[in-house]
């Protein structure tokens, strides 16, 4: 049995039909699909946002 730790969360999201085709394309484009193309984006700004807080953290030391 798999650990419930590991499970993907399910999450309903509402998008402008013009965001989601923007994101569709773009999804086509690097090959994934429309909620794969949503999960890379959401965990590259999660990166960034780390990125960022690190940083802040180094300046005010």
């Amino acid at each position: 049995m798999e650990n419930k730790d590991n499970e993907k969360k399910q999450v309903p999201l509402r998008l402008s039909p013009k965001l989601y085709a923007e994101i569709a394309a773009w999804a086509e484009d690097d090959f994934r699909s429309v909620n794969g193309q949503i999960e890379f984006l959401l965990t590259e700004c999660v990166k960034k946002r780390k990125k960022s807080a690190s940083k802040k953290d180094e300046e005010t030391d």
